[in-house]
């Protein structure tokens, strides 16, 4: 079973060191390693659970007071991590769903909430680049599905504070989706 696992913090040169310490403690992939704004960092693995869940934790240790948020998600749906790497293409749109966050490791949970919960293709997850440390996640599919699955994504434990904003729009305009690739 293949998870994913985030550390997040207020710092980069304490970000750096989780990372370093994530990838010293267990044989895990790196996907992503990157300052995000306002100087926050953001440390993105993949591996077995175990190993996900250990390396983790070891990058919450070294964080400290800096750790802004974690996560691993067990058996992760395989679109977020293609969404994380970048915007993919929707064809024939009839509906589009965007969640805000005030994490980045929330979005990342969210987005595999939202996928897991409905008939929705993922078309990114942007990870706080430029936008002052907030991330956000698009969906879509059919009306009723986006809604279903921005809904799930809300619904997440934990989530409560983390949720700056969100909309489903029916028919969007196609510049509009153009604009979110």
């Amino acid at each position: 079973m293949i998870a994913i696992g985030v550390v997040e913090t207020l710092s980069i040169p304490m970000g750096v060191l989780a990372g370093d310490q994530m990838l010293k403690t267990a044989q895990v992939e790196l996907i992503e390693a990157q300052t995000t704004c306002p100087g926050k960092y953001i440390v993105v693995i993949c591996g077995e659970v175990a190993a996900v869940r250990s390396a983790v934790q070891a990058g919450i240790d070294a964080a400290g007071e800096t750790l802004v948020d974690s996560l691993v998600i067990p058996n992760v749906d395989e679109r977020v991590v293609a969404a994380m790497a970048g915007a993919t293409p929707a064809e024939d749109v009839q509906a589009v769903g965007v969640l805000e966050t005030f994490s980045l490791a929330s979005s990342v949970n969210a987005a595999d909430a939202a996928v897991k919960a409905a008939n929705v293709e993922l078309i990114e997850v942007r990870l706080g680049r430029g936008m002052g440390g907030k991330s956000f996640i698009a969906v879509t599919g059919e009306v009723a599905a986006v809604e279903a699955s921005i809904r799930a994504a809300e619904a997440l434990a934990g989530m409560e504070g983390l949720i700056a904003s969100r909309v489903v729009i029916p028919s969007p305009h196609p510049d509009m989706i153009r604009a979110l690739m």
